[in-house]
Parts: structure tokens; sequence; C-alpha cells
């Protein structure tokens, strides 16, 4: 697993690479003078390609891990560790390429599926250490003999902590589909989620121990 594991990084790594290569090819197509909002309306069939380039990222990245993995568990953590190493490297490869982000405060554009999502590059990143971190938490679990077993609880906050998430991502639709600058990020908003998204891998840990 641990050569796996090593494998696996390397290809997050190069799959951040190509992403942000086409990143690049993008921004000099729509953006020549610099990224920046107000966003530029994307032709549909270059929109379309995005959606399906979108989508089969990640089905590249959960089929290395479903095949390096052999417990459902294991299979999950690899997936959510190599997540998060592909989008933060994708950040430091757009760094080397084009000299951006300034800072992490910078707005991108964040995911297309099934709505635009827009917000500081920070977000992202701190959403990828978590996983990073909660990924490798769990496979020393199940490499140690533990079980990962989350309950009700950890489910519940999970899914309503990401869906928070999801909500600060998406709400200001004037800036993702009517050309308008960026209302402020809801950094309040963010962050509730962000922390029951913590509260939620803290809960399954302590499930994870309870005797059954």
């Amino acid at each position: 697993m641990k050569r796996n594991l090593r494998y696996l990084i390397g290809f997050a790594i190069a799959m951040a690479y190509l992403e942000a290569v086409v990143v690049v090819y993008l921004r000099e197509l729509l953006y020549p003078e610099g990224f920046c909002f107000p966003l530029i309306p994307i032709p549909i069939r270059l929109l379309l390609a995005e959606l399906g380039r979108e989508a089969a990222t990640i089905v590249m990245l959960g089929a290395v891990a479903f095949l390096a993995g052999v417990r459902r568990w294991e299979r999950f953590a690899l997936f959510i560790v190599i997540f998060g190493i592909w989008d933060i490297f994708y950040y430091v490869w757009l760094k080397a390429l084009l000299d951006w982000p300034a800072s992490l405060l910078e707005w991108d554009i964040l995911f297309l599926i099934p709505l635009t999502w827009i917000g500081p590059v920070i977000a992202p990143v701190l959403i990828s250490v978590l996983m990073i971190i909660a990924g490798f938490v769990i496979l020393r679990r199940l490499d140690a003999g533990k079980a990962f077993r989350p309950g009700v609880r950890a489910w519940s906050l999970s899914v309503v902590g990401s869906m928070v998430i999801l909500f600060s991502f998406m709400r200001d639709v004037d800036a993702t589909l009517h050309q308008a600058l960026p209302q402020p990020f809801w950094y309040p908003v963010f962050f509730l989620g962000f922390a029951m998204l913590v509260g939620a891998f803290l809960v399954s840990l302590w499930e994870s121990d309870r005797p059954k």
C-alpha cells in the first residue's frame, strides 16, 4: 500500500499539471489580458467540453483509487488523499505557469457541476488539506487493524456541512450567470460548513472506536 500510495501521489501531481495546462489555454483564449471578474460567457461547445473534462477527472481519480485499494474505506481514503493533492498542486502549477494566484484570497472558478462554483482559492485548499489529513488517518487506522465505521451522526454532519459549503460557493447567481461582479464571500457560512466537516470526521473516529 505504501508503494501504491507513492504512485498515486505522483499520478495526482501529474494530473494537476494537465489540469493547469488546460486552464492556461482557456485563459489565453477567453482572458488574454488576465483572468478577472466579471466572468466572460463561455461558448456552449467549450462549456460542454469543460463539463465533460471535469466529470472525467473525477472518474479518473476514482478509478485509480479503486484499483489501488482493496477494502471499501481504503479506496475511499485513497481517493480523498489523491483528490486533495491534485487540487492543491493544480494551484501550485498555475502559480508556476502563470504566476497566479497572487494570494490565497484570489477568486477563482472552482467547479462547474451542477452550477458554477466561485470563491477564494483558500477555500478549496483548506478542504483539500482536510481531505488529505482525513485520508491518511483512515489509512493508518486500517493498516493498524482498526475499524472505520462512521455512524448516523457523522454522516448527518458530513452531508449538512457539505451542503452549507456548496451554498457558499454557488449562491451568487448574478456573478456566475449574469456577468456581475461577485458579492463578498460568505466566510462565516463557509467556515461553519468546514467546521461541520471537521466535526463529522472526529465523530466518525469516536463512533468507530465504540464497541459494537
